[in-house]
C-alpha cells in the first residue's frame, strides 16, 4: 500500500458531491448556451469584455480574469473574431500587446444569451439553495480561491461586494 492519507468518509462525500454538481452544472448551462449560439467560453469572454471599461481588455487580462493560458485566450478570441464577436486589435500604449474588443455583434449575442444563462443558474442551482447557503459558498469561495493561484478574487468575492451579473 502507498503512504496516500486518503480522504475520509466525510471528505471523500464533500469532495464527489461538489465535482459531481459542478461537472452537471457546467454542462446544464453549457447546454444551455449553445442554444443560444455560444460557448461557455465565448459567454465567459462576453460577460468580461461587457464588464471592462471600453468594453475592452488586454489579452493577458481577459486571461488572468478567465483563468485561461495565453494560448487558449489567444484562440477563443480568434474564433469569436471570425463570427464578429470581439474585434482584435492593438494597443496604442504598448505595440507588443494585444486587445480584445467586445463588438456591437458581441453585445447583441450577449444580450441575447444572458436571459437564458441567468435564468439556468437559478432553475438548476440558486433556487434549491437558502440565502445562507448562498453566504456559505461566498465564504468557501474566499478561502479556497487565494490558494489556487495568483489570480485576484473576483470583485463579487471582494469583502462588501455584491454582483448584480452573471
Amino acid at each position: 500500500m502507498s503512504d496516500t492519507e486518503w480522504l475520509d468518509g466525510d471528505e471523500r462525500r464533500a469532495w464527489r458531491g461538489y465535482v459531481a454538481m459542478s461537472e452537471m452544472l457546467e454542462a446544464r448551462l453549457g447546454q444551455d448556451l449553445r442554444r443560444a449560439g455560444l460557448s461557455s467560453a465565448d459567454y465567459t469572454v462576453l460577460v468580461l469584455l461587457s464588464e471592462a471599461p471600453e468594453r475592452r481588455l488586454g489579452l493577458g487580462e481577459l486571461g488572468a480574469e478567465a483563468q485561461w493560458s495565453k494560448s487558449r485566450v489567444s484562440h477563443q478570441v480568434r474564433r469569436m473574431q471570425e463570427r464578429g464577436l470581439v474585434e482584435r486589435t492593438g494597443d496604442a500604449d504598448d505595440p507588443r500587446r494585444a486587445r480584445a474588443v467586445l463588438t456591437g455583434r458581441g453585445a447583441e449575442a450577449l444580450r441575447a444569451a444572458a436571459p437564458l444563462h441567468v435564468a439556468g443558474v437559478r432553475r438548476y442551482f440558486l433556487d434549491h439553495l437558502t440565502r445562507e447557503q448562498q453566504a456559505q459558498l461566498v465564504e468557501i469561495a474566499r478561502s479556497v480561491l487565494p490558494h489556487l493561484g495568483p489570480a485576484p478574487l473576483p470583485p463579487e468575492l471582494r469583502e462588501g461586494r455584491g454582483g448584480e451579473e452573471a
